[in-house]
């Protein structure tokens, strides 16, 4: 069923290779080099029968493209590893994958050891079948190693797309210590490097580049959100997403190829470029749709930065140790007590929040280094993506005035109006019931708070929905506690959860920058796309075009993961595990 869409896919994107590339370039590659090019624009089935017909198999011309893997690492070698986490537990899980995994299963379980390496008989262990059994020394089948566990998964049904098989052992130090020496005793068998088995099963098409970085996402992952945001990148959300619109690129360039061909033959039905011009208007409407996303994305997965400032002494790093819940900064009722940026990352509601501690802010020190602190407080409060600004509330409820709100605190009168800003009045405790504002409802209370803070010429903005960006606590008593954090997770949940209304829940958002970075360049190859197409020059502008169409599929390959990517491939992998 494929040997016939296969040979069509090539034999139009063979087309679109010899046009698109400049004639010289065409001249130093060898027609079998430009075939191997043509790989690229298939999609799954038909890069089955290609490679059955030997397309696309040969590794050299897999490499000139970057679909293979590094040449750092041997992938003809079997590798092994420890998957789980070092240390003392009640169960470890040792992995090994490569084509001499049936021979360690013969070496190492003695019921498999008579059995014969006949590629005509079937294996004596069943796949994905767990098997208790004794483990022993591959050069000693006396020295019984353990009683473990262990899994058959033949490739390519598995996570790497090779032979695999698991030993689940009981986790002691010594216990995973000699199973893994007894590995590599093993002729052919070695160590995996860090990110070696994720990186085999790239190689192997078994998953792209984008849900390898969801993978390494939900083992990061140290909040829900973030957790949330990972499964659904490591499932692929973003792989659909932008190979369906590489498909939609392949079919124009193909139609645009096919138009420069044979447009003065009259051989190509009429409207063939118009349609090509009106789904590229289409495809530069989505991506930028996609990429006004406010960096919600980015920010769920990073953490969500909040920066805590206001005058000395208002409590700000007491607020700090408390959402941090042990002692990070300083307390003292010494004003200036904290000169830099103290900083640290939490879990508000199940969100990641990145909460900075500031130098408090005065009109003026004579101190150079309580100056140098304001002015990165200052930098901190703009940079942030959220801020809560904190008052003594004694200035509110006791006083007609407030210093830090004179006239030459403008630029703090800035900060106070930016959005997603909390006002907190702190020490709540200090305000006698019996005075007036004591008495007050809490509605009154934030009444109150606002026309106090407009008089000083300070117009709160509203967070979203409602107005209850002011707060009124106690660090002393935790009075006011639980609704500060509702309000700040609710808040954070409105204006960067990934999954809430205010974003499509059909559409993954962006989660990296380097999607971003292609992304654009896929756009401004789009947009080129249609400004050549407001030349006089007909003949050359369809030429011009399909360049530019080409360009913009490139960028997006680079995304999943389909043309250069061996330098972001070397990161990535990195930052896993050795036995991932």
């Amino acid at each position: 069923m494929y040997a016939a869409s296969s040979r069509r896919c090539l034999l139009t994107s063979f087309a679109v290779v010899q046009t698109a590339w400049p004639k010289q370039l065409q001249q130093r590659q060898p027609a079998s080099v430009l075939l191997h090019k043509c790989y690229y624009y298939l999609d799954a089935g038909s890069r089955a029968a290609a490679a059955s017909n030997g397309i696309g198999s040969n590794r050299s011309c897999s490499r000139y493209y970057s679909l293979s893997s590094s040449s750092t690492q041997d992938t003809q070698s079997t590798i092994y590893a420890l998957s789980s986490h070092p240390g003392k537990a009640a169960v470890a899980v040792i992995r090994v994958s490569g084509p001499q995994t049936k021979q360690v299963l013969r070496t190492m379980v003695p019921q498999l050891a008579e059995s014969e390496p006949d590629p005509k008989t079937p294996f004596p262990l069943h796949a994905r079948h767990a098997l208790l059994t004794r483990l022993v020394h591959p050069n000693d089948q006396r020295d019984v190693l353990d009683t473990c566990l262990c899994l058959w998964f033949p490739g390519p049904r598995s996570f790497t797309g090779e032979d695999m098989a698991e030993f689940h052992v009981h986790g002691g130090t010594a216990v995973v210590s000699s199973v893994l020496q007894a590995l590599g005793a093993i002729g052919g068998v070695r160590m995996a490097g860090r990110g070696e088995f994720s990186r085999r099963s790239f190689d192997n098409d078994k998953m792209d580049l984008t849900t390898l970085e969801g993978v390494a996402d939900l083992i990061n992952a140290e909040t829900e959100a973030q957790r949330r945001l990972a499964v659904r990148q490591s499932r692929g959300e973003l792989y659909q997403l932008y190979e369906t619109w590489r498909a939609m690129l392949v079919e124009l360039i193909a139609h645009t190829e096919a138009f420069i061909d044979f447009s003065e033959e009259e051989d190509i039905e009429d409207g063939v470029y118009p349609m090509v011009c009106k789904r590229t208007d289409q495809l530069i409407t989505e991506i930028t749709h996609h990429l006004d996303d406010k960096r919600r994305g980015e920010i769920m997965r990073t953490g969500v930065s909040l920066s805590i400032v206001g005058p000395p002494n208002s409590g700000k790093s007491t607020l700090l140790n408390k959402l941090a819940q042990r002692q990070v900064a300083i307390v003292s009722p010494i004003a200036g007590t904290t000169r830099d940026v103290v900083e640290t990352t939490l879990d508000v509601g199940g969100y990641p929040v990145v909460v900075r501690d500031t130098a408090g802010l005065r009109k003026s020190s004579s101190d150079v280094i309580e100056v140098e602190g304001i002015r990165r407080a200052m930098e901190s409060a703009r940079e942030a993506d959220m801020r809560i600004f904190m008052l003594d509330i004694r200035s509110l409820a006791e006083s007609d005035g407030i210093g830090l709100l004179d006239d030459d605190g403008a630029d703090w009168r800035g900060i106070l109006e930016l959005p997603h800003t909390f006002v907190v009045f702190n020490k709540t405790d200090q305000i006698s019931p019996s005075t007036l504002f004591g008495q007050c409802s809490r509605e009154k209370q934030t009444e109150l708070a606002r026309e106090w803070m407009l008089s000083r010429g300070v117009r709160l903005p509203s967070t979203t929905s409602s107005d209850n960006n002011v707060v009124f606590l106690s660090c002393k008593t935790n009075g006011g506690w639980e609704h500060l954090m509702r309000e700040l997770a609710e808040h954070i949940r409105r204006s960067w959860e990934s999954s809430g209304n205010v974003i499509d829940k059909t559409q993954m958002p962006l989660t990296k920058a380097r999607h971003r970075e292609h992304l654009q360049k896929c756009l401004d190859h789009l947009v080129e796309f249609q400004r050549i197409n407001q030349a006089d020059d007909a003949a050359m502008v369809v030429v011009l075009a399909a360049e530019e169409l080409r360009r913009a599929g490139d960028s997006l390959g680079r995304i999943t993961g389909k043309v250069g990517i061996e330098d972001i491939l070397d990161a990535l992998f990195g930052q896993f595990c050795i036995g991932k």
